[in-house]
């Protein structure tokens, strides 16, 4: 009897090679199109209009000769994603919807529908693959590995991901690169084969992100602190550390700046509507080299910023992660406390990985890198490897 796979068909060329692979290979495979987002007043025209993406998704489907189902998951996607973003931005820190798009909606709720279809598995189109061991105790232990076309690796996205929703799931194209994706598209006529990658917030598409936010979050007016790069409040004083603890949870310190540490060079509309490393939207002038934002103060309503993107107040050596936003993709790996781990790690989707030292302690888990890090931000997720495996991941404290 076939195995049955629920595709998650977005309407881009990825997920439709991961279709036309999946029937290939002798599954029986179910196309299903998520709406997630009904407001267009924000989004920038043309830039991944659902209703496009779901006529594409249509006749890639018809062309497989697979069914087609469209489902309506927007009511959990505002309240799991949007209003989650809303909130974080609201508090200072910068979220990233991608990664809990993955968790939230396509690996749960979705997973749900697909498995209340009697499917098997649920497949998508990300770059990323799926390998498996078997422990001690015979017990099978899946792995997320890197995909094979390094330029678009896809894993950090789906750092979140659990056992049971790994052990549901195939990444047919996880194997291929870009050009290869696209040479089997054409080769077989589908209509996304030329398709531009989208952009954006997953599944709302390329939008403003202040005019997205002042739907729930309103401007409020404040000023733009230039601070100079020899002011580093923090270290002032400090020449030794009495233990390994109280030097990370020094160099995971943020800057920590006063208005007096500079001079006001502006005004804003609100600092919830900033993040850390942003150079654009600051419309200040007149100075040697850019702005970048070095740190928002949501309370006092000031964004502290500095010049060039080699400001002290814009590197970090370590970061922390609460022991509630830690998440081991393989729990057989997790530290006990007091343990140590090296590892390769980065903070953002398409850095390169950077070598670090996990240390485990009480209440969470320090990253402590070889080199200092720019721009690290709270409300976005750390994930480590070993080798071409994501082990586990952490929202920034």
């Amino acid at each position: 009897m076939k195995k049955k796979v629920v595709v998650g068909l977005s309407g881009g060329v990825d997920s439709s090679v991961a279709a036309y692979l999946l029937k290939e290979q002798g599954y029986e495979v179910i196309a299903l199109f998520m709406k997630n987002w009904h407001d267009d007043s924000v989004t920038i025209s043309d830039e991944c209009p659902w209703l496009e993406d779901s006529n594409d998704a249509l006749i890639v489907a018809e062309r497989l000769n697979i069914p087609f189902q469209s489902v309506d998951l927007s009511k959990d996607y505002k309240e799991r994603i949007v209003d989650y973003m809303f909130w974080e931005y609201e508090n200072g820190r910068t979220p990233n919807p991608d990664v809990l798009c993955n968790r939230e909606i396509k690996f749960d709720v979705f997973l749900k529908i697909a498995l209340d279809l009697g499917a098997d598995y649920v497949a998508t189109g990300h770059y990323c693959r799926k390998g498996a061991i078997t422990d001690d105790t015979g017990k099978e232990v899946y792995r997320l590995l890197s995909g094979k076309d390094k330029n678009k690796d896809q894993s950090y996205f789906l750092c979140q991901l659990s056992q049971q929703q790994l052990s549901k799931t195939l990444f047919p194209i996880g194997e291929l690169t870009k050009p290869e994706v696209r040479r089997i598209a054409a080769e077989n006529n589908l209509i996304t084969a030329d398709k531009k990658d989208s952009q954006g917030l997953c599944f709302i598409g390329k939008v403003r992100l202040p005019e997205f936010l002042q739907q729930k979050l309103l401007p409020k007016k404040g000023v733009i602190v230039e601070v100079p790069a020899n002011i580093k409040a923090k270290t002032k004083g400090i020449s030794h550390f009495d233990s390994k603890l109280e030097e990370l949870t020094y160099h995971a310190q943020k800057s920590n700046y006063t208005i007096e540490d500079g001079k006001v060079v502006g005004e804003h509309q609100g600092a919830h509507f900033f993040t850390i490393g942003q150079r654009k939207g600051l419309n200040v002038g007149g100075t040697k080299e850019p702005l970048f934002v070095l740190e928002t103060d949501v309370e006092a309503n000031i964004i502290y910023t500095g010049q060039g993107k080699s400001h002290p107040g814009l590197l970090r050596k370590t970061l922390f992660v609460k022991e509630k936003e830690l998440h081991w993709v393989r729990p057989d790996l997790a530290l006990p406390l007091d343990g140590t781990m090296k590892v390769m790690a980065r903070i953002r989707y398409r850095q390169p990985l950077q070598s670090a030292t996990l240390y485990k302690v009480a209440g969470g888990l320090f990253v402590d890198f070889e080199e200092k890090q720019s721009a690290i931000t709270e409300g976005q997720f750390v994930a480590w490897y070993i080798d071409d495996e994501l082990i586990g991941s952490g929202v920034i404290s």
